[in-house]
C-alpha cells in the first residue's frame, strides 16, 4: 500500500514539474555574450600592465606596481545598450567599468578616458556611481543614496546592470537602484574592465574578478527598467569636480545673465535664441555683426581659462573672441579681440583665405596662426569642445581634446604676425591685461552651451 501511494506521489510530482516547466515564461532576452568564460577573445588591454587572465570561468585582474590604470577593453563600440555582470573585487582596491570609452592618440597619448561606472569596495562605497575617466572627474556621486551604499557586498559577488540608451546613463547595484544621470558629452565607445594603478605602499596582486558579462543592443527598450532617482543633468551645469576647482558658469542656459550686446548695454533683442539650455546665434545671410550683433561678458578676464561646446551648421562661421576691446571698432563688423575661429572649414570660403596660410580655419587663432591641420573636429552638425588656456601671456587653442596651437602674447613673433594680418590698424592688438570673452554674431547660424571659465591666479 505505501509502495502505491509513493508511486502516485511520484507521478504526481513528476506531472506538476512538467506543468510548472510549460508554464514558466522562457528568457527570450537576446543577450549577447562579451565573454565565454574561457578566452579573452575580442578583448585588447590598454593603458597600464596591470595582468588580466582567466580563471575559473571569470576574467581576473591583479594589480602591478610602477604602471598607470590598465583598461581591458572590448574590441567593438557600442552606442545604445544594456550591460550585466558580475564582480568581486579586493577590499582594498579601487576599479571600474568603463563603457562608451575611447582611446585616441591625440588625447593624451592615447589615455583612456570616458564613462565609468564605479567599483568602491571602500566606507565611501559609492560603488554604481559615475565617474568620468580622464576628463571631467565624478558626475554622480552616493553620499545621498544610502540604500545603494549599503546594497554592495563585500568580498562577494555583486550584479551591475547599466543601461546607457541616448544621453541617459542608470545604473543598479544587486538590484538597487544606484545612478541617473544625463549627459550627451559622449555617444559611442568601447566597454572596458579597469586594474587601478596602486602606490608603492600597496600590496601588489590585489585581485577583481568579473563573470557573466552581456550586453543587449536589440530591441532595447523593450528591456527597460524604472529607475525611481531624480537624474543629474550636467548640461549648464558644473561637474563636482570642476565646482571645486573654481569653475564658474558664463551662461546658465535659461537667461542672459552677465552677458550684454558688444555695441549695447543690454542683450540683444533680435538675432539670438534660448531653447533647451542651447544658445543660438540665427543666420542672417552671412553678414558680420548686422543682425543681433556681438555678445561679451558683463565681466573681464586676465589670466584664465575657458571651456565652451559649439556646434555648427553647413557653410557656418562664428568665433570666440578674448581679450577684447569694445571701444575700438565702432564701424561695421565685429568687435576687436583674439579670436578662436569657428569654421565649416570644407565649405567656408575664409579656410582659404587671410594672409597667413591656414590661419582663418577651425580652432586657429584668426589671421595670424594655423591650427594643427590633424585637429580632431567633429562632423557638422555634431558639438565641438573649444578650450582656450592663457596664463603670464601664454595662450593655447585646444579642440575635444588636443592641443591645436601656442603662442606667446606681446612677442616679436607675435608682433610680427600682427604687422602682417588685418589688425595692424589696431595699435597694440592682443596685448590688453584683461577684457571681456565674445562669442560672435557672423551671420550663420552657430550653436552654444556649456559656457565654462576659470580665472587663473597667478602662483597657480
Amino acid at each position: 500500500m505505501a509502495h502505491r501511494k509513493n508511486k502516485v506521489m511520484y507521478l504526481a510530482l513528476t506531472l506538476f514539474l512538467a506543468w510548472a516547466c510549460e508554464e514558466s515564461p522562457k528568457d527570450d532576452t537576446p543577450w549577447i555574450d562579451l565573454f565565454d568564460g574561457s578566452a579573452l577573445e575580442g578583448w585588447t588591454q590598454k593603458g597600464g600592465n596591470a595582468r588580466y587572465e582567466v580563471k575559473e570561468g571569470a576574467i581576473v585582474g591583479s594589480t602591478v606596481h610602477d604602471t598607470p590604470n590598465s583598461f581591458l577593453t572590448t574590441d567593438k563600440m557600442y552606442d545604445d545598450f544594456i550591460l550585466e555582470l558580475d564582480y568581486k573585487v579586493d577590499s582594498t582596491m579601487n576599479s571600474g567599468i568603463q563603457i562608451r570609452s575611447n582611446s585616441f592618440p591625440y588625447y593624451q597619448n592615447g589615455r583612456v578616458h570616458g564613462y565609468q561606472i564605479e567599483i568602491d569596495p571602500s566606507d565611501r562605497a559609492w560603488s554604481a556611481g559615475i565617474y568620468d575617466e580622464g576628463r571631467r572627474g565624478w558626475l554622480v556621486t552616493l553620499e545621498d543614496n544610502p540604500e545603494a551604499q549599503k546594497a554592495f557586498k563585500q568580498n562577494d559577488w555583486n550584479h551591475y546592470r547599466i543601461e546607457a540608451i541616448g544621453d541617459t546613463l542608470k545604473t543598479w547595484i544587486n538590484g538597487v537602484p544606484a545612478a541617473h544621470l544625463i549627459d550627451d558629452k559622449t555617444s559611442n565607445g568601447f566597454i572596458a574592465l579597469q586594474v587601478h594603478s596602486i602606490g608603492k605602499d600597496q600590496k601588489e596582486g590585489t585581485e577583481i574578478a568579473w563573470r557573466n558579462i552581456k550586453i543587449l543592443t536589440d530591441s532595447i527598450s523593450k528591456y527597460t527598467k524604472e529607475m525611481p532617482l531624480a537624474p543629474v543633468v550636467t548640461r549648464n551645469q558644473l561637474t563636482i569636480d570642476e565646482a571645486k576647482n573654481g569653475w564658474k558658469l558664463l551662461w546658465d542656459g535659461k537667461t542672459t545673465n552677465g552677458w550684454r550686446g558688444a555695441r549695447l548695454d543690454s542683450f540683444p533683442d533680435k538675432g539670438w535664441i534660448m531653447e533647451d539650455g542651447v544658445l543660438t546665434v540665427l543666420s542672417s545671410g552671412g553678414e558680420e555683426s548686422a543682425a543681433g550683433g556681438d555678445i561679451v561678458t558683463t565681466d573681464l578676464y586676465a589670466d584664465f581659462e575657458l571651456k565652451v561646446d559649439f556646434k555648427l551648421t553647413e557653410g557656418a562661421n562664428s568665433g570666440i573672441k578674448y581679450y577684447v576691446n569694445t571701444d575700438l571698432n565702432k564701424g561695421p563688423g565685429s568687435s576687436i579681440g583674439l579670436e578662436y575661429q569657428i569654421l565649416d572649414d570644407e565649405r567656408h570660403p575664409d579656410a582659404k583665405l587671410g594672409n597667413h596660410e591656414g590661419s582663418r580655419t577651425l580652432a586657429s587663432l584668426y589671421d595670424l596662426i594655423k591650427a594643427d591641420p590633424n585637429k580632431p573636429a567633429n562632423p557638422i552638425g555634431e558639438w565641438n569642445t573649444a578650450h582656450i588656456i592663457s596664463k603670464d601671456n601664454h595662450v593655447e587653442h585646444w579642440l575635444n581634446g588636443m592641443k591645436v596651437l601656442e603662442y606667446e602674447r606681446g612677442s616679436d613673433d607675435f608682433k610680427k604676425l600682427v604687422s602682417e594680418s588685418k589688425y595692424v590698424v589696431w595699435p597694440n592688438f592682443g596685448e590688453a591685461p584683461q577684457g571681456p570673452i565674445l562669442l560672435q554674431d557672423h551671420g550663420d547660424k552657430v550653436s552654444f552651451k556649456n559656457i565654462k571659465v576659470k580665472s587663473i591666479n597667478k602662483e597657480q
